[in-house]
């Protein structure tokens, strides 16, 4: 047991300002205030291997949370006292035992979200899982990273395109998307490449009139999201030569006024093995949650407020521009 992979290394690069040092320069710091979300990785299994996962999850990757981590991991909660636990993967969908995981968190945290890739949604099979859903009232983060199948399937595979459309039919039938309904559903939009994403606002009018225009199709809110230069994108940065520009590009557009809303300052991340973490972007680094590696079994609760947060440069990606909110 232990961290769920080698640290990534965090190779210097030349001119490039710590991000520990730019928040100094700022006269600012990390540390959390109070930790009212948990944060869960169910595995790394994946129907997908998209490009620009932070995680490199994929059908080849086997890691996926016991019954019996489950189980500490709903204590946790318990005691904790949190007020939203965020089940995310790889693909949770894939993971054995996550609807019976959703009913117990349920009883114990007054919301759940559940992050979906939405293909991994699409198999019969996940029927009882979205049963439990809206049975929960689970709210649903879904990844719809364009509106042109093209884009969608340079960064997800081929496929995805129809499958993704089938399943956002199937959710708005179940009622999810639709007002009054209880029901939450929401986008999530990450670019393609090694560029910062399009203004949230104007992104998230364009998708609720086209979706509505050319499918019939609606949601509640739309995240953009900025990618990680972690994991398979990282890769990718490195072998297309865009690294070194990417993560100077995530420097130059640093925002001090996204710091105080950064979503690490009010969550804990615990790895499908059980370990605590301060963010799944860590998780994906190797960087512990303070001194020492620690699973979930053995904290009494979260991290109390005032706890410094670890820093790296790929925090730039969380503070370019709108930032990580």
């Amino acid at each position: 047991m232990g961290c769920p992979q080698k640290p990534q290394t965090q190779t210097p690069q030349l001119g490039l300002e710590k991000f520990s040092s730019a928040l100094k320069r700022h006269g600012l710091k990390l540390d959390r205030t109070r930790c009212r979300i948990l944060q869960v990785n169910v595995g790394l299994i994946c129907d997908l291997c998209c490009r620009h996962c932070h995680l490199m999850a994929g059908p080849h990757r086997q890691e996926a949370m016991s019954a019996q981590t489950m189980r500490e991991v709903v204590n946790f909660a318990r005691r904790g006292g949190f007020e939203m636990v965020d089940i995310t993967g790889g693909a949770p969908e894939l993971v054995p035992g996550i609807e019976g995981f959703i009913a117990d968190l349920a009883e114990v945290v007054p919301h759940l979200m559940l992050r979906s890739n939405l293909t991994a949604l699409e198999s019969p099979e996940r029927e009882n899982l979205l049963r439990t859903c809206v049975k929960h009232r689970v709210a649903l983060v879904v990844s719809f990273p364009a509106l042109r199948e093209a884009q969608v399937e340079a960064q997800r595979g081929s496929g995805v395109w129809e499958k993704s459309l089938a399943v956002l039919h199937r959710l708005n039938a179940l009622g999810y998307g639709r007002e009054d309904s209880g029901l939450q559903l929401h986008l999530a939009v990450n670019p393609g490449g090694a560029f910062l994403p399009a203004d949230q606002a104007a992104t998230e009018r364009r998708y609720h009139r086209e979706l509505q225009r050319r499918w019939g199709l609606v949601f509640n809110n739309l995240f953009t999201l900025t990618n990680m230069p972690l994991g398979r994108f990282r890769r990718w940065l490195e072998n297309s030569r865009n690294y070194d520009a990417y993560l100077s590009k995530l420097a130059s557009a640093f925002n001090p006024a996204v710091v105080s809303g950064l979503m690490c300052r009010e969550q804990v991340s615990v790895s499908w093995d059980g370990y605590v973490f301060d963010c799944d972007f860590h998780l994906a680094a190797g960087i512990c949650q303070g001194e020492k590696l620690t699973h979930v079994r053995d904290l009494p609760g979260p991290p109390p407020q005032g706890t410094p947060i670890a820093t790296a440069d790929h925090c730039y990606a969380c503070t370019a521009g709108a930032g990580f909110t």
